[in-house]
């Protein structure tokens, strides 16, 4: 028997990460088919109203910018709680994500929502610096009010084959978290390869992660749906296996209402309705927002509005 690894799934070991990594062949032909045969689904207006309203629903607005300041934060937050002022039956977003420093601040804004305050720890979005450092940096961030944290593999330790590195960073990593939400990034642009999205996607989950995310928005490659969809599968084989439901985040890359409706026809047709929450899927894409906004508008009145009509977050 192998050493139990994952105090959150006590049954799963460290044999069970290796048998399922080492199944992580890929039909690239098949998936690719399977992905733009999705993008081709349509949905009714009714329907598509009620989309994006869930897209704005699942959405975290993010500023991870040196030039972060505390007015910078509040403009944020008072997008993230009431996106359209002149349309409340829009709902919130779902989070705001900051860096450690700002947690406290955006908390402090966020009070009296729904709006969960999520932080960037263990370095972002590098997180080339030592395992202590990254210990200290996420406990900062919980201290200070964070609701959800979000780490980035050790995509050096992956590349170079040490995957047990990577993973008992994030079993370290998530017992700092406790009962806090984890997303775990996994930089798909550094993977490469669908069988290495696999394996950090599995690695990332049997290590206690709730959430599996795909970027950090800081590559010029982010997300795509057939990187989704390798996750998708990845959380479902987990689910198999441990009969506990996580939840992924797509972020980088998606900039309209059109392109977020795939991600949730997928989600949809290859996961089942559960997943059509902010609870286990979000979009990580902050400039998706106004177009979304704009896309609900034009569904009501029958005109778009111009950019400005909505305020900057």
């Amino acid at each position: 028997m192998g050493k139990v690894i994952n105090t959150t799934n006590p049954s799963l070991q460290w044999s069970d990460v290796l048998e399922m990594i080492n199944d992580s062949r890929i039909d690239s032909v098949g998936l690719n088919e399977r992905v733009n045969s999705l993008s081709t689904r349509s949905i009714k207006k009714d329907s598509k109203l009620d989309a994006l309203n869930m897209i704005v629903s699942m959405c975290d607005l993010t500023t991870l910018e040196g030039e972060d300041t505390e007015g910078k934060i509040s403009q944020m937050v008072a997008k993230a709680i009431k996106p359209d002022p002149l349309d409340t039956s829009i709902s919130s977003v779902a989070a705001v994500c900051v860096y450690p420093s700002l947690v406290s601040i955006a908390k402090e804004k966020v009070s009296n929502s729904n709006v969960k305050v999520a932080a960037v720890s263990s370095y972002f979005p590098s997180g080339q610096v030592p395992m202590e450092s990254k210990l200290l940096d996420t406990k900062y961030a919980i201290d200070s009010g964070a609701d959800e944290i979000d780490i980035v593999i050790n995509r050096k330790a992956f590349l170079e084959g040490d995957f047990r590195k990577v993973f008992d960073e994030i079993v370290a990593l998530k017992e700092v978290c406790n009962d806090v939400h984890l997303k775990t990034i996994l930089e798909v642009g550094d993977l490469k390869t669908y069988e290495n999205i696999r394996k950090a996607s599995i690695i990332s989950l049997v290590a206690g992660s709730d959430f599996i995310k795909t970027s950090t928005g800081k590559l010029a490659i982010g997300s795509s749906r057939q990187a989704c969809y390798v996750m998708l599968k990845s959380v479902l084989d987990y689910e198999a296996l441990s009969g506990v439901k996580a939840g992924i985040k797509v972020a980088g890359g998606i900039r309209d209402s059109k392109d977020a409706i795939r991600y949730l026809v997928m989600i949809n047709e290859e996961m089942g309705s559960d997943w059509l929450s902010p609870n286990l899927f979000r979009f990580g894409a902050s400039s998706l927002l106004d177009d979304v906004l704009k896309q609900i508008k034009k569904l009501k009145t029958g005109a778009y509005q111009a950019s400005y009509y909505f305020p900057r977050g």
